[in-house]
């Protein structure tokens, strides 16, 4: 099954304020995606102060050789897309073992919450709550999730362009990345022809900005003047059928 998995931080606070901390949780999301035995060896702060010490890459404890196997066997989750925001973040993934995606979550979410809490000399939790998830059932949502992740960035108007924010999987779809660079697996349920895609999602900019306009407002109207304006579009506008 796929889903797509949204958290946010406490009150709205900036959690991802630099390349730093928006590469860390990126980190976590690549190496999370699999499941090590628990201890201290194998956690993600334990190896990136060794590549720190020894210069070697980040990896798994089971990432060459005859453990390659184990590791590919022991994946919970594949990602198919995703994006950091400075509040929150998106993930569109396919659950592939029993508790995959609760195992992943607990992990990338707590490694996060300490290398933040140190960093900023703070304590408790970071995330406002459960993590939001919702079951991907078509490929044609399949494709509209991706397509409204990675205009997250735009949307906000932090950047004009899609390829211009660096912390979002769209440069693995609309452009030629090294396996080794690559954090997504979708070609198995995703069709993508990259200049296609790119013109799929640049041709929804305009319409998803003034969507998140319009919903701001609405978070801003009262809530029984809300129910109101909800109780008018359902009545004054109906859905038509093609063709008809």
């Amino acid at each position: 099954m796929v889903y797509h998995l949204y958290n946010k931080s406490i009150a709205d606070y900036t959690i991802f304020n630099n390349n730093v901390e928006f590469e860390r949780i990126i980190q976590a999301i690549r190496y999370y995606q699999y499941l090590f035995e628990a201890k201290p060896s194998t956690s993600l702060s334990y190896l990136i102060k060794r590549k720190i010490d020894t210069g070697n890459p980040v990896m798994g404890p089971c990432d060459t050789g005859g453990c390659a196997a184990k590791r590919k066997r022991n994946k919970l989750i594949e990602i198919i897309a995703y994006c950091i925001m400075p509040t929150h973040l998106h993930l569109l993934v396919e659950e592939l073992k029993k508790d995959g995606i609760s195992i992943f979550l607990r992990n990338i979410l707590n490694s996060y919450t300490r290398f933040f809490n140190m960093r900023h000399n703070r304590k408790g939790p970071l995330w406002e709550g459960r993590t939001k998830r919702v079951e991907v059932k078509s490929d044609e949502q399949l494709y509209r999730v991706t397509r409204y992740i990675h205009l997250n960035p735009v949307t906000a108007y932090l950047v004009e362009k899609p390829e211009e924010w660096r912390y979002s999987s769209y440069k693995e779809f609309i452009s030629d990345i090294k396996d080794s660079d690559r954090i997504c697996k979708y070609e198995h349920l995703l069709d993508v022809e990259p200049n296609y895609y790119k013109k799929y999602v640049n041709d929804r900019i305009s319409y998803q900005r003034e969507l998140a306009k319009i919903k701001h407002l609405l978070l801003e109207t009262p809530p029984q003047l809300r129910r109101l304006d909800n109780g008018l579009d359902q009545a004054q506008v109906q859905p038509t059928r093609l063709g008809r």
